[in-house]
């Protein structure tokens, strides 16, 4: 039971802690509130969830192998940055990796698979709804990872976990208020689109979801191209 003056996080045993504190650090780097190569400070995340160190180390070294924070030695833990090389990474592996992770989920999902996605398209439908951007994201994220778990592939799953958060990064920095007329539209085509994926992937047609899942990945790279490219100047250039 709770004591007097215990956070939740205090009560809850040390393994629930260390839980919460993995789902927050990969929630709080995927939504930039951690910026790409922030210090993570282990002191306070261990005062704020209530661990010692050495399950927060561990948990970091997780973490860095999934490519979300940067060890090196004698120095603070950092998140991932991301740079050019690794933006033009993801580019190219994107379509592949998600074509390739939903073709195997068309291949290979339950009908418990199936009826947590819907779920989990659920809630991406009413953030869309509530124009709640961390949500969107979030749950945009949890959508294809889902998917990435019914391909059952232990190569690709790894890959598709350091392709979401770079993912759910770029959708937090290119998605931001206000919300344009546009970027409504986009939104809702990417809800009829996911709705498309998943009847696709209940059918067992292969060849569908995967060219499903490339127009899904080109809306994002489209909205994401019009964010970095600048409007031209209305200047005479000689």
């Amino acid at each position: 039971m709770k004591k007097p003056g215990e956070s939740q996080c205090d009560a809850a045993p040390s393994s629930d802690r260390k839980a919460l504190l993995n789902e927050a650090l990969r929630q709080r780097i995927g939504n930039m509130e951690l910026a790409p190569g922030a210090i993570v400070d282990e002191l306070a995340l261990s005062e704020e969830f209530g661990l010692s160190r050495p399950p927060v180390r561990e948990l970091m070294r997780q973490l860095a192998a999934e490519g979300y924070l940067e060890l090196e030695p004698n120095r603070p833990a950092r998140v991932s940055p991301m740079s050019y090389q690794s933006l033009r990474s993801f580019f190219v592996a994107a379509p592949l990796i998600y074509a390739a992770t939903t073709q195997l989920a068309a291949t290979n999902a339950t009908a418990d698979d199936i009826a947590a996605l819907k779920q989990t398209q659920h809630h991406f439908r009413t953030a869309i709804a509530e124009n709640d951007a961390r949500k969107r994201v979030f749950y945009n994220d949890q959508f294809h990872l889902e998917i990435g778990q019914m391909a059952r592939n232990a190569y690709l799953l790894p890959s598709l976990r350091r392709l979401l958060l770079d993912h759910s990064r770029l959708g937090m920095t290119f998605y931001q208020d206000p919300v344009t007329e546009e970027m409504r539209q986009s939104f809702d085509t990417a809800v009829v689109q996911h709705d498309q994926i998943i009847d696709a992937i209940e059918q067992r047609d292969v060849e569908r979801a995967g060219a499903l899942v490339r127009a899904h990945f080109d809306l994002s790279r489209r909205r994401m191209a019009d964010y970095v490219t600048p409007e031209g100047l209305d200047v005479p250039l000689f």
